[in-house]
This record gives C-alpha cells, structure tokens and sequence, in this order.
C-alpha cells in the first residue's frame, strides 16, 4: 500500500488521467445503456400492467428458464422482429439479458425503432435469479 500511495504522489499526471479516462469510460458505458431499473421495480411494473418484459437471450436459454409472460426475442433478431411488439408501444417494455451485456443495445434499437419507454433489468437474468424470483421453464 505504501508503494501505491508513493506511485500516485510521483506520477500525479498519470493517475489523474488513468482516473479521466476510468470516469468517461463508465459514463458513457452508462449512457449507452438507457435507464435501468431493479427487480423491485420491473415486478411493479408487471403486476400494475405498465410493463412487458422482452427477454433478449436466445431461445436455449430462455427455455431453461425466464420471467413469467416474457416475450422472447433474442438480442440479434431485434431489428428483424421489433415489430412483434408494436401492441406494446403503450407500455413500458422492460429489456432482460442473462446478465445486462446485450440489454443496452436492445433498447437502443428499440428507441430506433420509434419505441420511447424502453428500459432494462440491471444484472439481467443473473440478479433476478440470486434474488430467488420465480422463474418458468419452458
């Protein structure tokens, strides 16, 4: 530790720039993503019929297990098959992954595809599962 704290005092320039760069790497990663909302909040959602849930994994894993009434459509058929959703335009369509990797480009198309209250389960699949939520195989 004491190495480290000579390091940051030698080289100021370095590490204020290592710091620069960490902070705009994050922010935009978040940016590119949209909104993204807890399992809390996407059961809330569900249960006062404001939300849908679009799970974007592929079929396989969907099959092993998803959220209950999801809709799945795997992350690369999203700009072929966006239209499957146009009854849902009132609503708020929630984007699922296995682990929030894909979601942010799924909404990003979606919002492309003229779809404005797209958001996205942050941690996908994985934080739903470890939060011991129901899940229905299929």
């Amino acid at each position: 530790m004491e190495q480290f704290i000579e390091f940051v005092i030698n080289h100021p320039l370095h590490v204020g720039a290592l710091a620069a760069l960490a902070g705009a790497l994050a922010f935009t990663e978040m940016r590119k993503g949209g909104q993204s909302v807890s399992t809390a909040e996407l059961t809330g959602l569900v249960n006062r019929d404001l939300g849908v849930v679009l799970d974007a994994r592929e079929k396989a894993d969907f099959a092993k297990g998803h959220i209950v009434n999801a809709i799945n459509i795997p992350f690369t058929k999203i700009k072929e098959r966006a239209t499957e959703l146009d009854k849902y335009r009132e609503q708020t369509i929630i984007v699922v992954d296995a682990m929030g990797q894909h979601s942010g480009s799924v909404v990003k198309e979606l919002k492309a595809a003229g779809f404005t209250q797209v958001v996205r389960l942050s941690g996908g699949m994985n934080s739903w599962t470890s939060d011991s939520l129901p899940v229905v195989k299929k």
